[in-house]
């Protein structure tokens, strides 16, 4: 599979059919969709992997799966997605990982290297991250990746309202 994005210690390629039971390991996982509620059905997860898909068909990009340069194991899911801010569409860095592959800078070195795709290649002036509040270890990657803080919005998901920050890097 053809590489999107390559780091230090990490490789980034669109998501296959075939990942589906890697992401399987994290989006069942009550711990790492806490942001969610809840972790996601195989059918929910089916969904996921299907969006993420159709995204590259129509958009041209979306949540990578994210490899581990040193042994090819996939250990979570970043990229850029199109996401609503109060009625503005803009392009929004996103992660998820595998729970054993927190707290070691993966997420924070993928991001980074997401928002510069999406200058240097998407052409974009503004890249956001829109994480829920309480999400103590994403509010820690959006300042890291030279985002800050620019407001709040409430959304809607599994029948809750969940405030989010709205963090947001501009090209320099």
């Amino acid at each position: 599979m053809k590489q999107i994005l390559t780091t230090k210690r990490l490789i980034l390629r669109k998501l296959t059919p075939g990942d589906y039971d890697a992401l399987c390991v994290m989006l069942r996982d009550k711990d790492v969709m806490y942001a969610y509620e809840h972790a996601f059905s195989a059918e929910e997860a089916r969904g996921w992997l299907n969006r993420q898909l159709d995204r590259y068909k129509t958009d041209g990009f979306g949540l990578w799966a994210v490899i581990l340069r040193k042994n090819g194991r996939l250990i979570g899911q970043c990229g850029i997605t199109k996401q609503d801010v109060g009625g503005k569409t803009v392009r929004e860095v996103g992660y998820i990982f595998d729970k054993n592959f927190w707290h070691r800078g993966y997420a924070a070195e993928a991001a980074a290297a997401c928002k510069n795709y999406a200058f240097d290649v998407l052409g974009e002036s503004e890249v956001y991250s829109i994480i829920r509040v309480g999400n103590e270890a994403s509010v820690k990657v959006a300042p890291a990746n030279g985002m800050k803080p620019v407001g709040q919005i409430i959304k809607h998901y599994y029948g809750m309202d969940m405030p989010h920050i709205v963090y947001m890097a501009a090209k320099v």
